[in-house]
């Protein structure tokens, strides 16, 4: 029998959890659909990732007041995925904070972005009659910049191309204290189907250098501690080195997309079935992996349609 496409099976509601991960710092957590920060400053909020739609957006809000009734100055979206930026609305921040890179790819593919996962995540895009249109920034940086919450410092940089060719990571030295996008997962699949393979390590390795105390990651639950971080930087490494070096095998020798499909499934199967969205994301990970391994350095824009006839493909 055919698996549902995507997360189209995927339609029960998550627990959410709020977790203190450093003085007046917090994540947003649920079971492995997608994540969003909290930093409280002197006078006012940011939120880090804006959920799918106003109405979740909404949720992140009422927990925000469950210890705050500063009010929401900034929105900082990692990237430009639709699950990440287009309940945005809700917020009523003043600046709107993304990379250039990211900026600029809204406008090359945020439309087709916005069509692809709405077919993925019906439950995550549940209200989505609210939302206004593609979330564009107030604010762009090229590569560091620096906001301050009062006394607060927050620093906002690219430090490699991961997840997308726009990732951007959140800084709170005050308590070493990091907040990642996707670039980091636990227990989560890595999305990788607009991903860099072979610059994500070295990406990873760029976080670590931080030292982070905590981190608040894209997916699963938020990483408390040096030891909960280590973990997983090391098996969002694993992850990707996982899949990608397979296909790089299969491409190396002419083999097929349906070979390398293999490939990575008795690669990671063993290691990664029982991660969150798993089964979603492998067949958009092989076919970005196997274009990277040919020297497409341009993830292809995905639509609706190409979704489901990779989707049949491999995964059907």
């Amino acid at each position: 029998m055919a698996k549902a496409f995507a997360s189209q099976g995927d339609m029960e509601d998550k627990k959410i959890s709020f977790t203190e991960i450093g003085e007046g710092l917090y994540a947003f957590t649920a079971e492995g659909d997608p994540n969003t920060g909290v930093i409280i400053g002197d006078d006012s909020v940011m939120i880090v990732e804006a959920q799918a739609t106003p109405r979740l957006a909404r949720k992140v809000i009422e927990c925000v007041r469950s210890v705050t009734d500063k009010p929401i100055s900034h929105l900082v979206l990692t990237h430009y995925h639709a699950v990440r930026v287009l309940g945005a609305s809700a917020y009523g921040a003043r600046e709107i904070i993304m990379s250039d890179t990211a900026a600029a790819m809204v406008e090359e593919r945020g439309q087709e972005d916005w069509d692809s996962e709405f077919g993925r995540f019906p439950r995550l895009f549940q209200g989505h009659e609210e939302i206004p249109g593609l979330t564009r920034p107030t604010t762009t940086f090229s590569e560091v910049m620096t906001v301050y919450l009062g006394r607060r410092r927050v620093d906002i940089m690219k430090i490699g191309r991961a997840h997308t060719a726009g990732d951007a990571v959140i800084w709170v030295p005050d308590q070493e204290v990091m907040f990642t996008g996707d670039i980091v997962e636990y227990k989560s699949a890595c999305y990788c189907g607009d991903g860099h393979f072979a610059d994500w390590p070295e990406t990873l390795a760029n976080i670590a250098a931080f030292e982070p105390k905590s981190i608040a990651p894209g997916r699963g639950d938020a990483l408390v501690g040096e030891e909960m971080v280590a973990k997983a930087l090391a098996s969002t490494a694993d992850f990707v080195e996982s899949t990608y070096r397979p296909v790089a095998k299969i491409v190396a020798r002419g083999g097929s997309l349906k070979e390398a499909w293999d490939a990575v499934r008795a690669a990671c199967d063993p290691k990664f079935s029982d991660y969150a969205i798993y089964e979603h994301c492998l067949p958009f990970n092989v076919a970005r992996a196997y274009d990277e391994a040919r020297g497409i350095d341009t993830p292809r824009i995905w639509t609706a349609e190409r979704d489901k006839d990779m989707w049949a493909a491999l995964q059907g």
